[in-house]
């Protein structure tokens, strides 16, 4: 297949696909499915080898969030049963990210509810973070809290965070549709502050909102001219109780297409599988595997993820490998960029390199989505509320049962 060729050859170079190229792996037909899956792996095993990363979510404050974001469980006027509760302690966090770190996490994501943080919220995540590193040596704390406000990034960046999330979403064209209570231009702005700061740019964004491809697309190249290191691809959840409850647009193939687009766009970026695998990919979660090189462990923020342990069979079986502490991550080229920007906050250095715009991940208040699973369900129609299909998350932080990692 020509298309495939085409798009193989320039991810081994880090070029830019064109968003006619882009747009022809979302239009690809099931039958094709496999050697689009098979090319986009050859890309990723270019980048990243047969390794997986583990990150792990501790949801340091639940629900009440003022904003109104359609697809969140935690939004303004939702109705969804989460748990909801203030800031964890420092060492209730601890306790909670030693449990993720003990399952193979290299990465613990601390996120928090709400538009964004105040200062004291910045001193007391950033007494978390030192507590966690304190406890868990080499780990990666990457913080999620929202918009920040000029200064914050900075002051993360010295309690010790190694990155910040902050997710796109979906295009700007269509942003409006799903959020009115902050725009677009508020989200690219704190990636753009994270990055300037030194930490290293996550931000991504949910699929199955009910976007065109155009959409798919516009997000993604947004994202990889934000030049951040890692994009998390969530699919949505449909929550009963929040706007997007009948929301049920994706099928495995879709989800795989995407991912494969995404690898295509970013051929040197961790793409992360995040909310939603379990519920949309089911059974098809390996193949997955051959495009992103990253998961999350365990539970995500409100709801309940596939068990731990059958993640880390999943990956064996697939015959790839967790990602050990002491493995960088990203190619030299993105890394050492990377790091000159740590070294130097003020100066924007490039993190791809290729002379193409690059990649970013993050999301306001949901780093990895507030979606769960169901132990291989079956397809929901679109239309119906399936609340049977999203397990809410009843153990782990906020609660006193044992976490899922």
């Amino acid at each position: 297949m020509d298309l495939l060729n085409t798009l193989v050859d320039k991810g081994l170079r880090r070029e830019l696909p064109t968003r006619e190229e882009a747009l022809a792996v979302l239009a690809t037909s099931d039958d094709e499915l496999l050697d689009v899956v098979a090319a986009a792996g050859k890309v990723r095993r270019q980048w990243f080898g047969r390794r997986v990363k583990l990150n792990y979510l501790v949801n340091l404050k639940s629900g009440l969030c003022p904003e109104d974001c359609s697809y969140c469980s935690q939004r303004l006027g939702s109705k969804a049963e989460i748990l909801k509760y203030t800031w964890l302690k420092p060492e209730e966090a601890t306790q909670a990210a030693a449990a993720g770190v003990a399952g193979g996490a290299k990465r613990v994501c601390l996120v928090a509810s709400g538009r964004g943080p105040t200062d004291r919220d910045v001193d007391r995540v950033g007494k978390t973070i030192e507590a966690i590193k304190e406890g868990n040596e080499g780990v990666e704390v990457c913080a999620c809290l929202g918009l920040l406000s000029d200064g914050q990034a900075e002051r993360l960046r010295d309690a010790g965070a190694d990155a910040y999330n902050h997710n796109l979403n979906t295009s700007e064209a269509t942003y409006g549709e799903i959020t009115k209570t902050h725009t677009y231009a508020d989200r690219v702005d704190t990636v753009q502050k994270a990055h300037a700061a030194g930490l290293s740019a996550c931000s991504g964004l949910i699929a199955g909102m009910g976007e065109s491809d155009e959409d798919l697309i516009d997000v993604v190249y947004a994202l990889r001219e934000l030049d951040a290191d890692s994009v998390p691809v969530n699919f949505l959840i449909p929550f009963e109780g929040t706007p997007l409850a009948k929301e049920w647009n994706l099928t495995p193939q879709r989800a795989l297409r995407i991912l494969a687009m995404v690898r295509f766009v970013c051929p040197d970026v961790e793409v992360r599988i995040a909310g939603g695998r379990e519920v949309h990919l089911r059974t098809m979660q390996p193949l997955a595997l051959h495009l992103a090189n990253s998961i999350f462990l365990g539970d995500y923020l409100t709801s309940e993820g596939q068990a731990g342990q059958a993640d880390l069979d999943m990956i064996a079986d697939a015959g790839f490998e967790v990602e050990g502490a002491g493995t960088t991550t990203l190619p030299a080229h993105r890394s050492e960029a990377t790091a000159a920007v740590a070294a130097a906050p003020a100066g924007g250095v490039c993190g791809s390199g290729s002379g193409a715009a690059p990649a970013a991940a993050g999301c306001g208040s949901a780093c990895g989505g507030c979606s769960g699973h169901d132990a291989a369900p079956a397809q929901a129609d679109a239309g119906e509320v399936r609340s049977d299909l999203v397990a809410v998350r009843r153990r782990g932080a906020g609660t006193d049962l044992a976490p899922n990692a």
